[in-house]
């Protein structure tokens, strides 16, 4: 575990290096960039928090946060956010990383769009939702030192990511809408699918078998 200053650095060791590899070479500049910065962020916060937490698995979180976005690892039937937590397992696996880190990195992943449980959970949990939520949407944006910010947009800069990410985003999903249920990216689908609607809760509960 670390809470040391933050730079930008990524961890030195052998697991991190192959992760970054892997995301240069199957991702597109938008979302290597976003990923980094989502790990910069992260970690900010974890500091500021004085919240301890293991840099290694963090940035590996960040790195496969959106692997499931980029068609080679989308599958057909999974949220896109399990599939980039399923390929991160998969690579832990393979370095025989312990089963109790690689659930927290699943965890990270898998969660990482959602609102309201990440802060009640491990460490690297809480902070790659905190650091997607700032780059993403700029929450905590006045709150961020100012001077480490702008370090970290200068290395990993945003490019028009705002309207980028959000084709980029959609693309991602676009061909199964029906994972999107009640998450976030259903509001995706309904506004970039010509007549899409999402599944209404109260329909489905009317729609029950049951005579009550």
């Amino acid at each position: 575990m670390t809470t040391s200053s933050s730079t930008l650095s990524i961890p030195d060791t052998r697991l991190a290096k192959e992760a970054t590899e892997l995301l240069r070479e199957h991702s597109t500049d938008l979302l290597f960039n976003h990923s980094m910065r989502v790990y910069f962020f992260a970690a900010e916060h974890g500091h500021q928090q004085k919240r301890p937490f293991d840099r290694e698995l963090l940035y590996v979180a960040a790195v496969f946060h959106d692997f499931g976005l980029i068609k080679k690892y989308s599958s057909a039937d999974e949220r896109f956010e399990v599939d980039g937590a399923n390929l991160a397992r998969q690579f832990l696996t393979a370095h025989n990383v312990a089963e109790e880190k690689i659930r927290r990195v699943w965890q990270a992943i898998a969660l990482h769009t959602t609102p309201g449980i990440t802060q009640h959970m491990d460490s690297e949990v809480a902070l790659l939702y905190s650091g997607v939520g700032l780059d993403v949407l700029g929450r905590g944006f006045d709150l961020f030192p100012s001077e480490l910010r702008e370090e970290i947009l200068a290395a990993y800069p945003r490019r028009s990511f705002k309207t980028n990410f959000i084709h980029e985003y959609f693309a991602g999903f676009a061909h199964k809408p029906a994972t999107t249920i009640g998450t976030v990216n259903s509001s995706f689908c309904e506004r970039l699918i010509p007549g899409y609607k999402a599944p209404n809760g109260i329909d489905l509960i009317a729609a029950s078998p049951f005579a009550e």
